[in-house]
């Protein structure tokens, strides 16, 4: 439902994506994980139609996202959640009507009673139900996550997009996110798609991993096998946050909260 071919995406002179090629497997967690300008915001961006590769396919539940019009780009990004990298909350509004303005713009059927009720389900969900009036401002920046987070799947997406969900907190709040990712693909069922530079949530949470370095995919596949991986590009990057077994060995143990703050 959601594969790149071949894509290339360049800004002038800078080359950011390569020949990019992946697959991404549905209702399951992928991670993209890679330096700063790897190109991994930019691959979100392709996804939901934000800018078009220069070349090569971006494909989504049947659309060429490089090639579709407006309506067909309208249709597909109604499919997806979000989850900005600093929440993209309103300030001006409260709890509720943060979660709440996804359906006010997309779901103009629904009455006002049926989409409070939406608002106070997904509020449950990432266990906030009782900030429901709290003004935005008054958040703390794990409780800013939990409402990015609400807002993100208040229009029961099919894949929901999280751009660095653990960037800007402390490890146990860190934790806590990760938690719940896990609680929500379980009770969902949709799709994950991260992107992060933080490795032990990236661990704890993702069914595949992909990396990008210099513009190209230089390795995927299922976490319990790309921790073994002989590629010294990926045991570089990995081995600056934990400790990997030998290529090969099998025994790697999950990283703990403890390793987060060390």
């Amino acid at each position: 439902m959601i594969e790149l071919k071949d894509v290339t995406k360049s800004f002038g002179e800078l080359h950011v994506l390569r020949g990019v090629s992946l697959k991404l497997p549905m209702r399951q967690t992928t991670a993209i994980i890679g330096p700063s300008g790897a190109g991994k915001s930019v691959l979100l961006k392709l996804l939901v139609g934000l800018i078009r590769a220069d070349s090569g396919e971006v494909l989504c539940f049947g659309a060429d996202m490089g090639r579709a019009d407006d309506d067909e780009l309208y249709a597909v990004r109604r499919r997806f959640g979000m989850l900005f990298q600093d929440g993209a909350l309103f300030d001006n509004l409260s709890v509720a009507e943060n979660v709440e303005f996804p359906l006010i713009h997309h779901r103009r059927d629904l009455k006002p009673s049926q989409r409070r009720d939406r608002v106070m389900a997904a509020l449950e969900q990432v266990g906030l139900p009782e900030l429901a009036d709290r003004p935005t401002g008054r958040l703390s920046g794990g409780q800013r996550k939990r409402v990015g987070i609400a807002r993100a799947i208040i229009t029961e997406p099919e894949v929901v997009l999280f751009d660095e969900p653990n960037s800007g907190l402390d490890p146990v709040t860190s934790d806590a996110i990760d938690g719940l990712i896990l609680s929500m693909k379980k009770s969902l069922g949709v799709t994950f798609i991260i992107i992060t530079h933080d490795i032990v949530g990236t661990l704890n949470v993702a069914d595949h991993i992909g990396m990008l370095y210099e513009g190209r995919l230089v390795q995927f596949g299922p976490t319990e096998e790309l921790v073994q991986a002989p590629n010294p590009i990926l045991r570089r990057f990995l081995q600056r946050n934990v400790s990997l077994p030998d290529p090969g060995h099998s025994g790697f143990e999950l990283p703990s909260v403890r390793q987060r703050a060390m």
